[in-house]
């Protein structure tokens, strides 16, 4: 059940041209509630946050940040909101303190407020000691985190996060996913957009998957597994992958045996197989069709585990 409406998103489309990017989506995202927005690139995942955050106006139809429209009421939902953009945005040459005591500025923060906003959220992302260093003299992961901090400075609502590990090495991506989840059991509700299926299916409470503009499902990541199956059996050959999706581990390991193939995989169902099954198409690239075979019942088993067992050559 949702709690209380954060972000409303009401029948927004979006035309650049001849190129619909957003095709009659609607959301509705609760207090406290950590969202992630999934979708191969050009799916109009940016396109949505550059709407909610006044950035673009939408072609048709209306979007609320906690009460405020973004088209009637610009000001009041823009203080409602703190964004991590895609691409850094930081000024290179101010530093670190710099650069977040603009931002406190802009917000209307006051000098002593800014101070302390800036000496908590440093600490926050395990920054403090980098206060007066350059931006330019900062590592990528590490500009992402004064990014973060810059966001949550003047303690807004709602997040929006829109790629916010993009380029960085996987042990940043996970530091970075600590500070997101506390930014959520501090109280904000966040709108995550990526495609890397794994942090979403380890962040969120729900998920919706967007295609071309239009959302084909939304549901928890559990929930989605559960649709494919608890164990994934995927086989080569000729080149070509294939997957089939069973109940249990000894169901997988059974089909497998007595086949002609260059090799298996044996693992969890991951969010990343409900995607390419809804979608036909990877998180990121090209589309590609998925062949897949659903040879199973539902079951609830996570897909955290990854790869189970690896073998080559058919019986």
């Amino acid at each position: 059940m949702i709690n209380q409406s954060m972000i409303k998103i009401s029948n927004l489309h979006k035309r650049f041209g001849k190129v619909h990017a957003l095709r009659g989506v609607n959301l509705d995202i609760g207090q406290g509630e950590l969202f992630a927005y999934l979708g191969p690139n050009g799916s109009g995942k940016t396109t949505t946050i550059r709407i909610l955050t006044s950035l673009t106006n939408p072609t048709e139809g209306e979007a609320f940040l906690n009460g405020y429209s973004v088209l009637k009421q610009r000001l009041d939902a823009k203080m409602q909101c703190g964004v991590v953009a895609q691409h850094i945005n930081l000024d290179n040459e101010l530093t670190v303190e710099e650069n977040l005591s603009i931002h406190g500025m802009l917000f209307g923060m006051s000098k002593k407020d800014r101070a302390m906003a800036i000496d908590e959220f440093l600490e926050y992302v395990d920054l403090a000691d980098r206060k007066k260093t350059l931006i330019k003299q900062l590592s990528g992961g590490l500009k992402r985190r004064v990014m973060i901090a810059r966001a949550l400075m003047h303690r807004p609502k709602i997040v929006f996060l829109d790629e916010p590990t993009v380029g960085l090495d996987p042990s940043i991506r996970r530091k970075i996913w600590s500070f997101i989840k506390k930014a959520q059991n501090d109280g904000a509700t966040i709108l995550l957009t990526t495609h890397y299926i794994e942090e979403a299916e380890f962040l969120a409470d729900r998920v919706a998957f967007l295609d071309t503009g239009s959302i084909i499902t939304i549901d928890s990541p559990q929930n989605l597994m559960d649709r494919m199956g608890a164990w994934a059996l995927d086989t080569m050959n000729n080149g070509d992958i294939s997957t089939e999706y069973f109940k249990s581990r000894e169901q997988a390991e059974a089909s497998a045996q007595g086949r002609q193939y260059s090799g298996f995989t044996v693992r969890r169902v991951n969010l990343e197989d409900a995607f390419i099954a809804l979608t036909g198409k990877k998180a990121i690239g090209e589309a590609a069709p998925a062949k897949s075979s659903h040879g199973g019942a539902h079951s609830s088993g996570h897909g955290h585990g990854g790869h189970g067992s690896h073998q080559k050559g058919g019986r």
